[in-house]
């Protein structure tokens, strides 16, 4: 079986070494000088490899419940025992699984070992123009080559982040042999807010819950580090809802952002506590008594003259931020959108118009939550193609029994 694997990242490696572990010839084209390049920058250089709370809700789409249901053939557990194997010592930190040395280099290096100990050829600075399909397999063209094969992986990645090489490319070849497109928008990604004062709150970092209105109307509530920007709003808790929130800019819904200073308290037990505290020191004005409890960039922007207690613990609990747009794709961990999952087997990931096509990783309609679940989307994607497209049917493909962590 002769396998041309397009895209050297997380999820193209992974089935690489799936495929040539299964027995296939593999080929990996890369339209990089190197493979893995997203690898090195994720997770601030530290690798988020992985995550141990794994639910439907940290995997979106159009179809959500396709990524849930391949991770059920191939997921957290497959994960851990492969990079286990491989000498990849884990460390979970509250959930969150790094390698030990938290060295996204690492990761990338024992990739790397595999691919060359499987005898998978690599050819790099090849950039794909076109997958040509024939009744007894494919053609993959570059500008300089034509690689015949039996079976084609697509992995070529979004054009999310701002590491050099990320392109569209999967889309163009994907729409080219008739798959449909879902929209790719920026995910994980900072917003902008509608104002001019948020220069004056740029650097503050605070721990706090974040809720996402569309309409008005409370879509989502997040929690943890908020940070706070020249233009807005960032940070994990802001990224986890970016995606719901772009989409509903893009649909010209009205989008706002509720930041709460106090999460730990009732609107009712903070108007307490405030009221404790101005008595306790009825020399300090209402504004002042939020020293100690606010940075003091945010108190001029919180505070207003107000005429209660209850109203201060009002804007507190739910201090507004108009939203107007979102950062780029290129400033974006990961994008929506992509090859629509209808079109593809969840088992395989295989096309449903073109039998031994494949698609898999960021290319695919999958986005998931901040927290590993995009290298897991990656890892679990890459290594079901991989292991179907080497099989000549499906009942050749096997699921390893789950391991202990």
């Amino acid at each position: 079986m002769e396998i041309v694997v397009i895209g050297g990242g997380a999820s193209g490696m992974m089935a690489a070494i799936q495929a040539a572990a299964c027995g296939a010839k593999v080929t990996l084209l890369e339209q990089n000088e190197k493979l893995g390049k997203k690898i090195l920058a994720s997770g601030n250089g530290r690798c988020n490899m992985t995550n141990t709370l794994q639910e439907p809700s940290c995997y979106r789409g159009e179809h959500p419940e396709f990524a849930w249901d391949s991770l059920q053939i191939y997921g957290l557990q497959e994960t851990i025992r492969f990079f286990t194997q491989m000498g990849v010592y884990t460390k979970n930190k509250n959930g969150w699984i790094y390698p030990y040395n938290e060295q996204a280099a690492s990761v990338l290096e024992v990739l790397l070992m595999e691919i060359k100990h499987l005898k998978v050829k690599v050819k790099t600075n090849e950039e794909v123009t076109a997958i040509i399909s024939f009744d007894n397999g494919f053609e993959v063209k570059t500008k300089t080559w034509t690689y015949p094969c039996e079976r084609v992986i697509v992995a070529t990645g979004s054009p999310a982040s701002a590491v050099k090489g990320s392109s569209d490319s999967g889309y163009t070849l994907a729409k080219a042999v008739g798959h449909p497109i879902v929209r790719p928008l920026p995910a994980l990604v900072s917003l902008k807010g509608v104002g001019n004062y948020f220069s004056k709150w740029a650097g503050v970092r605070m721990e706090g819950a974040a809720t996402l209105l569309i309409e008005d109307e409370p879509y989502m509530t997040t929690r943890g580090e908020l940070q706070f920007t020249d233009y807005g709003l960032s940070g994990i808790p802001i990224f986890q809802f970016s995606r719901f929130a772009v989409k509903a800019l893009e649909n010209g819904e009205k989008v706002t952002v509720t930041i709460d200073f106090m999460p730990g308290f009732t609107d009712e037990s903070l108007a307490v506590f405030l009221e404790k505290r101005i008595e306790s020191c009825p020399y300090k004005s209402m504004e002042e008594s939020l020293i100690g409890l606010l940075p003091k960039k945010l108190i001029p922007l919180i505070y207003s003259e107000f005429s209660s207690v209850s109203e201060l613990a009002g804007r507190l609990k739910r201090y507004p931020v108009w939203i107007k747009a979102a950062h780029s794709l290129e400033q974006a961990q990961v994008c929506s959108g992509g090859v629509d999952t209808s079109q593809l087997n969840c088992a395989s990931m295989e096309s449903k118009l073109i039998p031994g096509l494949y698609f898999t990783g960021e290319v695919v309609d999958v986005d998931g939550d901040c927290g590993g679940y995009n290298l897991q989307w990656a890892w679990s994607s890459g290594a079901i193609a991989g292991k179907h497209a080497a099989c000549s049917n499906m009942e050749e493909v096997t699921v390893q029994p789950k391991a202990e962590l």
